[in-house]
């Protein structure tokens, strides 16, 4: 009975000597491999979508530091670009085209102005956007390079609001994008038509946009199926405004919101430089585009309903009493005044989440 006992014993002990030699040469095995293998295999398994958005991101605020601009806004993302270098080669590109008629529209829209819209909260509303306002789809690629451009002194408030709709809408509309604010330095009369030419000369330094749409501040669509974006033919497209009852208040009319390819646009040398002041320089530029044989397009007046925010005229835009007077002269004008004799000097450019504001200065009447 007890030689029974001692070789029972024996025998498990045995056992247990042969279960931790396993187990040791399985935590050898599994070190062997925890150490061999690359750590970009890891990475992937943790990468989310967006991760190439946010490596742009931090490429542009590199840059932009590199070029010796001063960055205001504190909540800008920072990222590791040493760490992201890995991930970015792993990023597959699209390659299929997108639709012409992007399957994500929605179409009406509810455009309110009565709520206090503030910055952080559009921030967090588009965390997919990289620095300077730029977008562009991931699953497909975009028809076209858009670049916004838009006029600006002293509409904070609205471009709040501007930034707040704009940004879903061309989303949806899966395009290409980046929003440029210019911003007219100094206290002089305000020259809208110079800052939009400003705007398109200051893009083209940073992407290769084809097509360029100029929008008020103030405006907003009340349709996604009002695509910013270009055509054969110059293209108005706020035709029909709360402002004038919502119908296009003569045939002539090229203001608001309007688009042309960087074709188009260099053909009528762009807008004029001298139009100081309110009104003219849409008109100028309507007898541009006819005296070189284009013609202007236009969605029809349901999707082409915009809101215009309700505002007080601005200090130094009086209306311009020598826009008459310029418009009968625009044959004579328009190939010495516009994109090719334009002169100014940029202030400053800051890169937001949100947009880029470049800050020039552009002379006096």
């Amino acid at each position: 009975m007890q030689e029974s006992v001692l070789l029972n014993v024996g025998f498990f002990a045995k056992s247990c000597v042969v279960l931790v030699c396993l187990c040791g040469l399985h935590l050898i095995v599994a070190l062997f491999f925890y150490l061999t293998v690359s750590p970009t295999t890891f990475t992937n398994y943790r990468q989310m979508p967006s991760d190439s958005h946010l490596v742009t991101s931090q490429t542009h605020r590199l840059a932009a530091l590199g070029n010796g601009t001063v960055e205001t806004d504190v909540n800008k993302r920072i990222y590791n670009v040493t760490n992201a270098s890995v991930i970015i080669d792993k990023v597959e590109e699209p390659t299929e085209s997108c639709p012409e008629t992007s399957p994500l529209l929605v179409g009406p829209i509810r455009v309110e102005f009565s709520e206090t819209m503030d910055l952080d909260m559009v921030r967090k509303e588009n965390l997919q956007l990289v620095m300077g306002g730029r977008y562009k789809p991931s699953d497909c690629v975009a028809l076209q390079k858009v670049a916004l451009i838009i006029p600006f002194r002293n509409r904070d408030e609205h471009l709040k609001y501007w930034l707040h709709y704009l940004h879903p809408i061309l989303q949806r509309q899966q395009l290409d994008y980046g929003i440029y604010v210019i911003q007219q330095e100094g206290q002089e009369t305000f020259n809208r038509a110079k800052l939009l030419n400003v705007g398109y000369a200051e893009a083209l330094k940073e992407y290769d946009y084809d097509c360029f749409i100029f929008s008020d501040v103030d405006i907003i669509p009340m349709d996604d199926r009002n695509t910013y974006k270009c055509s054969s033919q110059p293209r108005h497209l706020s035709v029909s405004m709360d402002k004038f009852g919502f119908r296009l208040p003569y045939k002539q009319y090229f203001g608001g919101v309007s688009a042309m390819s960087k074709q188009q646009f260099q053909k009528i040398n762009g807008f004029p430089n001298n139009y100081w002041g309110w009104g003219g320089e849409d008109d100028d530029i309507f007898n541009r585009l006819t005296f070189k044989g284009m013609k202007i397009s236009r969605p029809s007046g349901d999707i082409g309903k915009c809101k215009m925010i309700r505002h007080s005229r601005d200090k130094k835009n009086e209306e311009n009493p020598q826009r008459f007077k310029r418009i009968a002269h625009t044959k004579q004008t328009m190939n010495k005044d516009g994109i090719k004799s334009l002169e100014y000097k940029v202030i400053n450019i800051e890169k937001d989440e949100l947009y880029t504001k470049i800050t020039v200065d552009i002379g006096k009447p």
